[in-house]
């Protein structure tokens, strides 16, 4: 049975409560300037759908600071939870529950303030119903405000080379509902079926991968929003999850492998160096950029690398990439190991331009051998990994090999670690021909 009202909640001048110690003192000021109250929505008798009832504030912007307004907040949202339990309804005459609450002992002042104060709101409600529906929206948040706040906290969450992607997903939804028309709107007008179409649109205009990215970059932003009682539900997480096939890149032949390498080292050194530290320590295109001098300890035979799912992963560095390194002691510690015309130097510009960079050279030396968009940097990677599996797997058995390999490649889990391998095909069977004789 569903019920007919939602969680009283709190809203806290736009910034989460429990980040208040973080907040700089002007963000402090800015969020007591604004009203805070307690809301909650409850069902129409007339339409079974919750509606927002009017805000709760009963004097609490009169106090200035954030301990007085929140304890004050508090107690007036655990009594109004006690009374829409008790069967408190903002749409009827609720004079013989107030009498059965007030004839008992354990009934104190908090709740008689909070039927006061809710018997007021009933009042402007009922006003409210033949009019317009605007006046329940005057103080609801903005679309603006909102998405500002969402992408203001998300950016503390996510590393900047992540931020700068889903920060570009938002603003092209942000784009998308200001041509529609709901950009001076609040954050409420915004329900599951316009998400839904305007999902369907990425969708026809790119890929279900695409599509269903975005969606997890809006729920993402909603999830922060519900969080901070800015919305009632992040109804985007119940919106469904197409199947896509993964684009991955395919793994090189043998030779086709050797050719490259013989190909490159002639035409490009720094590039070879660059596809070496995919294919001997595994790292991603993208990890190989963020490498410092400093993180190449050569004595050690250790590379510290900043990876995709540690803050600060160490990896040996093999015997076969040892021999391809130069001499590192007169450069920087702090200069980046690859820049675009030499190795050890400075090179502001961001990590993805700097794989972008990378991938736009080894485009080149694709063209020369006429490969496709199948075939990439990420390729030596698949292509070792397999290598390296065959090779353990001729004198270990599969858990074994997975065991030594989960040490090498880096991967979290032997889970996660078997569905790579299986992506890649890295294991086959041996000729099967005899078997239909």
């Amino acid at each position: 049975m569903k019920l007919n009202f939602s969680t009283p909640k709190i809203y806290t001048g736009g910034v989460l409560i429990s980040e208040w110690s973080k907040l700089t003192k002007l963000q402090k000021e800015e969020a007591l300037n604004k009203d805070w109250f307690v809301y909650y929505s409850f069902r129409d008798p007339r339409t079974q759908k919750l509606k927002r009832q009017p805000y709760i504030k009963a004097g609490v912007n009169k106090f200035k600071t954030k301990r007085e307004r929140i304890a004050f907040l508090r107690t007036m949202q655990n009594a109004l939870l006690e009374l829409l339990q008790a069967g408190f309804s903002p749409y009827e005459d609720n004079s013989e529950l107030e009498a059965q609450l007030f004839s008992k002992e354990e009934s104190n002042t908090k709740i008689k303030r909070t039927i006061a104060v809710s018997e007021k709101a009933q009042e402007k409600t009922q006003k409210a119903q033949n009019i317009s529906e605007n006046t329940d929206k005057t103080e609801e948040i903005s679309l603006v405000k909102a998405f500002e706040l969402g992408l203001r906290l998300k950016e503390k969450l996510m590393n900047q080379s992540s931020f700068t992607k889903y920060k570009s997903r938002i603003r092209r939804f942000d784009k998308w509902l200001n041509a529609k028309g709901y950009g001076k709107g609040s954050i409420n007008a915004i329900d599951k079926k316009l998400v839904i179409e305007y999902l369907n649109e990425v969708l026809q205009n790119s890929s279900a991968r695409n599509r269903n990215n975005t969606r997890t970059d809006i729920s993402s932003l909603f999830q922060i929003l519900e969080d901070n009682e800015i919305i009632q539900e992040n109804y985007i997480k119940k919106i469904n999850v197409l199947k896509s096939v993964p684009k991955r890149n395919k793994t090189y032949t043998p030779k086709l492998q050797k050719d490259l390498y013989e190909y490159i080292e002639t035409n490009d050194k720094i590039l070879l160096l660059f596809i070496q530290f995919i294919s001997y320590n595994f790292l991603r295109p993208i990890e190989v950029c963020r490498l410092r001098v400093e993180d190449i300890d050569i004595k050690d035979k250790k590379l510290y690398v900043k990876a995709k799912n540690s803050p600060v992963k160490i990896k040996i560095i093999p015997e076969i990439l040892l021999e391809q390194l130069p001499d590192l002691s007169d450069k920087d510690p702090k200069s980046f190991l690859f820049t675009q015309n030499a190795i050890g130097g400075e090179w502001s510009i961001a990590e993805e331009n700097k794989r972008d960079h990378f991938t736009k050279r080894f485009k080149k030396v694709k063209d020369y051998f006429k490969l496709g968009n199948e075939y990439g940097l990420y390729s030596f990677r698949h292509t070792f990994i397999t290598k390296l599996y065959r090779e353990l797997r001729k004198s270990n058995s599969p858990f074994e090999t997975k065991s030594k390999l989960i040490l090498i490649t880096g991967h979290t889990t032997i889970t996660a670690l078997e569905k790579y391998l299986r992506d890649i095909d890295a294991e086959l069977p041996e000729d099967y021909s005899f078997l239909f004789k």
